[in-house]
């Protein structure tokens, strides 16, 4: 099978996936993938498995952003030389019944429409909790999905203005800088605050009291 349209939401973290059976598979172009953890299987599984011109949008748990145990970190840096990384969004905590972890969401595409960059989105902020532990990204015009996918859209077309703290479209070279870590929030920075005119020395004095209070309680 060569598939244009991949989406999968594998087990996060899997271990005991039978790699030592598996170890001269032809699935393993970027490195076998460690025995303890078969986040890297199911990437290079959908790879395999990818039409020459196929999109894929996975799920994965964040540690495949920044893992460098068991060769992980070669595997993903094979990955992002290959161009194969259109793009990476880190979501909030809580949007699963089965585990409030947050993850993350890979976008990978062969014949990518910005060759040599990968956009990064941070929508940890997004989200409305729904329950006391569920949250949901909100739908409609002015909603979360259609602010991500609005988002994707722009720069696949070239358009795209970075965004202080949400997004950035990050060359291949800057990630190599970053020691291949693909983690948003590294690319993103932080969302510059309006000033509340409170003078720092006055602000800090009266955070750490805060503090303080705090600690005593506790």
């Amino acid at each position: 099978l060569k598939a244009d349209f991949i989406m999968a939401n594998p087990p996060f973290n899997l271990d005991k996936w039978g790699q030592d059976r598996l170890l001269e598979d032809v699935r393993w172009k970027f490195g076998v993938p460690p025995s303890g953890n078969a986040n890297f299987a199911w990437v290079q599984h959908m790879i395999h498995h990818l039409s020459p011109t196929g999109k894929i949008g996975l799920v994965l748990a964040n540690g495949s952003l920044s893992s460098q145990t068991g060769g992980e970190g070669d595997i993903r840096r094979a990955i992002i030389e290959a161009d194969l990384v259109e793009g990476i969004i880190a979501l909030p905590s809580q949007l699963f019944y089965s585990t409030g972890i947050p993850v993350c969401l890979w976008f990978l595409s062969r014949g990518k429409s910005q060759p040599g960059k990968t956009l990064f989105i941070d929508a940890r902020n997004m989200g409305t909790m729904v329950t006391r532990r569920l949250r949901e990204l909100t739908s409609g015009e002015d909603g979360d999905i259609k602010k991500l996918t609005d988002t994707f859209e722009a720069f696949q077309q070239g358009t795209l203005e970075d965004e202080k703290g949400f997004c950035a479209v990050v060359t291949t070279d800057d990630i190599k800088a970053q020691d291949y870590i693909l983690t948003p929030g590294r690319y993103v920075g932080i969302a510059e605050t309006e000033d509340d005119g409170e003078p720092f020395d006055e602000k800090m004095q009266r955070i750490t009291g805060e503090l303080s209070k705090l600690f005593n309680r506790s």
